[in-house]
């Protein structure tokens, strides 16, 4: 059984993050408890991390495994995978107990944005915000005003295009002036995700991607925009654990787990 809080996210009672089937989701009673779902079927043969078995993760990898539902959920049976190595674990059988209620769409964006403007660099002072041009800073303000009902479809895919165009003008004028193939095609990964992630418009690859993605592309920059070496990677190492824990600890503050 169980001996710590683990999760299991879903698109409703689909997998969100590949499989297949539909789970029995949990039931909220009237005075505030849940019942929880029926135990899903006992998963045959050899379980296997990605390929055969239940998979739920623990809180500090929800950024990596997040989508539009999450779910408390426990299991029995065997168990492969630790957390220590991996982000998940695959499991037997699983059920769901509860569902987080305090994540939904509208929490979603707004932790988008909040790590856009929050997240750290590893120059101290500075965030994820201090990258970004006028436009996908604009997209970042839309998308506050969306998720309080200020800003319509409309206004906010406007902002979403703008947000690509920036992108891409960056990633051309990097890929310009790379000396190196390999130069070239980080820079203009890192340009395109910073601006990207900024006005994605589905909820969670909103949160995750502007949390982790635009993180990265922060911390690469913030190396000195030169191709991945052995001298860059603990620079970065310690950048990306520096936006995590911060990431981490607001999401702790805005979903009470």
């Amino acid at each position: 059984m169980t001996e710590k809080k683990l999760y299991k996210v879903l698109d409703h009672n689909n997998p969100n993050n590949g499989g297949h089937g539909k789970y029995y989701l949990p039931r909220k009673k009237k005075d505030g408890t849940w019942v929880p779902g029926k135990w899903m079927p006992a998963v045959k043969g050899e379980l296997k991390l990605c390929e055969n078995g239940y998979h739920l993760t623990d809180f500090d990898h929800l950024l990596d495994w997040g989508g539009p539902d999450i779910y408390e959920a426990e299991y029995k049976g065997n168990m492969v995978g630790n957390f220590e190595n991996d982000n998940k674990i695959a499991v037997r059988q699983v059920r769901l107990l509860r569902r987080v209620e305090t994540w939904n769409d509208r929490v979603a964006r707004e932790f988008a944005t909040w790590c856009v403007r929050n997240t750290p660099l590893a120059k101290k002072g500075k965030t994820v915000w201090d990258l970004l041009d006028d436009r996908s800073k604009n997209a970042v303000i839309v998308a506050e005003k969306f998720a309080r009902g200020e800003a319509t479809d409309a206004e906010l895919a406007a902002a979403r295009d703008a947000a690509w165009d920036a992108a891409w003008d960056a990633a051309r004028a990097a890929a310009r002036a790379a000396a190196r193939d390999a130069a070239r095609d980080a820079a203009r990964d890192a340009a395109r995700v910073a601006a990207r992630d900024a006005a994605r418009v589905a909820a969670w690859d909103a949160a995750r991607a502007a949390a982790w993605d635009a993180a990265r592309a922060a911390a690469w920059i913030a190396t000195g925009g030169i191709a991945w070496s052995t001298a860059k990677a603990t620079t970065w190492e310690a950048a990306r654990n520096t936006a995590r824990d911060a990431q981490l600890k607001h999401l702790h503050e805005i979903l009470g787990e």
